[in-house]
């Protein structure tokens, strides 16, 4: 049941879900903020403008066009709540950025509410910018009445200088998938301790029995209508043993910068706020999905918990994040080249994404431009390796090409590798070079370790990946070893054979960081 989908989360939704089949939906979509989320990939000089468009596949932003046009009259065809409230909304803001983004949300919102058990829940996490405006939307596709919480996750981070109060906070809109309190929820104790002032206040026998019975202060509103009657609040003695119910503010921290948790993925959720989501609102052996999944934390903490899980994202990037993450997991990926055919297909359709793809199955990570100046244009990823658990990281940078490559693209490489300093250089490539290509690499020399010998330029072929092989570097004291300097080190193996993880799914998932902030 355990799958990853690569793909556009609404047509994966509609070809690959069936109806009532998700127990928790918890998505944490793009916020239309305006930010670039540090985008991996940046054309070079004189590359298509369609591989342009392929880079911007991270920074956070929609603009009204055809796409958009589109997703509005689906919508308005189809009639209904979502149809209404997005002709107001559309007469309300006009055709702008925001109403873009609300029509991409509006059909993915529909089909959420679809696969949704009767039993089933949903959170949605944003931020103050679009709140408002998707609770509109949700209210419009699962009821008004289906409102559970809106949940204050309150962190805290440097602040910044600004004329308003600090940003410290962000919002998760919890629905029931129908009326009536059906949905699935276990009660939460411990995370906060009854206050001295509240067990003072009602630390009489009057008043312990007054809210023992369910009646409260004078002047206090009674603001749950739909929830449990007044007799069925807690009694004091239990609820000073255990810990109050968990509440609808959340304190949290975000993730350190040298958690073992973190993943590099710029929009990471720690594992502990998903915890309380999961643990909530599904019971051992239910379905979560996550159709925005990113880096993983949502199916990385139903695996652990021992939830089945569904997980889509549109990007390779995202795909091997999760892939190295979840390498312990047993689970299947859908929508991925499986065989050379795919992966020239995909390198003809989205070149981009064929270079995020091939990166991902050798364990290495794009570089990432946008951050780090200087970077040699003939180099597009890289990964680390250690000699020996206490000596220093050292590099190894790679370079994709699908087009055929010539002894002459090894020369210009092998200069890039030395203008870097890394000891090793990779080329990965679509096509089989040809005998002379292979020459030119082998007359690079070798990287010389206590293991043996590796040659300095090596040539991996799409082929060679599909079938397991991996990178030749010293890869004996990687186990364990998850960053350096910021960036991603690739596991044992440095290369996923298959689409599958062949480990048994009682292995233990990823180690869980203990150290946020």
């Amino acid at each position: 049941m355990n799958t990853l989908f690569y793909g556009d989360n609404l047509h994966v939704l509609r070809q690959h879900v069936a109806d009532t089949s998700i127990d928790l939906v918890y998505l944490d979509p793009p916020f239309q903020s305006g930010r670039d989320y540090g985008v991996f990939f940046e054309a070079h000089v004189g590359e298509r403008g369609d591989q342009r468009a392929q880079a911007e596949a991270f920074k956070d932003t929609w603009r009204w066009g055809r796409e958009a046009e589109e997703q509005y009259a689906e919508i308005d065809r189809a009639g209904g709540a979502m149809a209404t409230t997005l002709r107001a909304l559309r007469s309300m803001l006009g055709e702008n950025d925001l109403m873009a983004y609300l029509c991409m949300m509006a059909p993915r919102l529909v089909e959420l509410r679809r696969v949704l058990k009767p039993t089933g829940s949903l959170y949605l996490h944003c931020d103050p910018t679009a709140s408002h405006y998707l609770k509109v939307l949700l209210d419009a596709v699962l009821g008004a009445a289906c409102f559970r919480n809106e949940i204050i996750w309150r962190y805290r981070r440097w602040p910044a200088r600004a004329r308003r109060f600090q940003r410290m906070h962000d919002v998760l809109l919890f629905y029931a998938a129908s009326a009536g309190n059906r949905q699935t929820f276990n009660v939460l104790y411990g995370y906060e301790r009854l206050a001295a002032s509240t067990l003072q206040t009602f630390g009489t026998k009057k008043q312990k029995a007054d809210f023992a019975s369910g009646h409260r202060k004078p002047g206090v509103e009674e603001v749950d209508t739909e929830g449990p009657p007044m007799s069925d609040y807690w009694d004091l003695d239990e609820l000073t043993e255990r810990g109050a119910p968990l509440a609808d503010a959340w304190e949290v921290g975000i993730i350190a910068p040298m958690s073992k948790e973190r993943t590099g993925y710029d929009t990471q959720k720690p594992e502990k706020l998903l915890e309380r989501v999961i643990l909530s609102s599904t019971n051992e052996g239910d379905v979560v999905l996550d159709p925005f999944c990113g880096c993983g934390t949502a199916i990385a903490v139903a695996e652990q918990w021992k939830r089945r899980w569904i997980g889509i994202d549109v990007t390779h990037v995202a795909m091997s994040i999760v892939r190295e993450r979840m390498r312990c997991a047993t689970f299947e990926v859908k929508g991925e080249p499986i065989d050379l055919d795919g992966a020239a297909t995909l390198a003809r359709a989205e070149p981009c994404q064929f270079q995020w793809w091939i990166l991902g199955r050798v364990g290495a990570r794009p570089v990432q431009r946008t951050k780090r100046k200087g970077i040699d244009a003939a180099i597009d990823g890289e990964l680390f390796f250690r000699i020996s658990p206490s000596g220093p990281a050292q590099r190894v940078v790679l370079s994709v090409k699908s087009d055929p490559v010539q002894p002459a693209h090894v020369r210009e490489f092998a200069r890039s590798v030395e203008r870097d300093g890394a000891p090793m250089g990779v080329l990965l490539t679509l096509l089989e070079p040809s005998r002379a290509t292979h020459v030119e690499a082998k007359a690079a020399g070798s990287f010389e370790s206590h293991g043996g010998r590796h040659p300095r330029i090596q040539i991996l072929t799409a082929a060679q990946v599909l079938q397991g092989r991996g990178i030749d570097v010293p890869g004996a004291t990687l186990a364990g070893l998850k960053k350096v300097r910021g960036a991603p080190v690739p596991h044992e193996q440095l290369g996923v054979p298959g689409v599958a993880s062949t480990r048994p799914s009682g292995s233990s998932p990823t180690a869980r960081g203990t150290d946020a902030a």
